[in-house]
């Protein structure tokens, strides 16, 4: 299936989780990150999730409790310049929502992508090779050309991973890992 087709099907699968069912699938994820076998760094880029969406938030409260030195950021979008900036946030950061509907922090300190140890994508699908569908506009892998080689690209999936995307481009930026509830994929 092509990306476009890719969407709408795990929109609609996503859709379909019921709250203590996407709690659940959560926590198994949660389990499952705990097997991967890396070190938990201290600059990690993560996401405010859209409504179904896996929310990253255990994996960050764990980040925290295996390495307390751990800083967060979140992306900002500047649909002005057609780019995508990291932002590193504290408990004191006020949060405001995009024109896409995405929680953003407000004020903080912009951090570079070659700072960033690891990274929690967004994802609404993958495939075997570590290619992933994201929301269509390319802010994440136009961001992820500008991180560090040995930065951790990790996304996170309800569902296992496709045979292959039909339509992946020169653009596509591929996952280091790919946890899902029953899989770690290494790529």
């Amino acid at each position: 299936m092509n990306k476009k087709e890719l969407r709408k099907l795990y929109r609609e699968k996503r859709s379909e989780l019921q709250p203590n069912e996407k709690d659940k699938l959560e926590d198994l994820l949660l389990i499952r990150f705990q097997k991967l076998n890396i070190e938990i760094p201290a600059i990690i880029m993560t996401y405010a999730p859209f409504e179904n969406e896996f929310a990253p938030e255990l994996i960050t409260d764990y980040c925290y409790f295996k390495n307390p030195a751990q800083q967060l950021c979140y992306p900002v979008v500047d649909t002005f310049n057609n780019t995508m900036n990291a932002m590193l946030v504290d408990e004191n950061t006020d949060f405001s929502y995009s024109k896409f509907g995405v929680a953003e922090p407000v004020g903080g300190s912009l951090i570079l992508p070659s700072e960033i140890d690891m990274l929690i994508v967004p994802l609404l699908a993958f495939d075997q090779k570590g290619y992933r569908v994201g929301y269509g506009k390319g802010y994440y892998d136009m961001f992820l050309k500008e991180c560090r080689k040995d930065a951790i690209k990790i996304g996170f999936s309800f569902f296992e991973a496709e045979t292959a995307i039909d339509d992946i481009n020169i653009y596509d930026v591929k996952l280091d890992h790919c946890i899902t509830t029953l899989n770690i994929y290494n790529f």
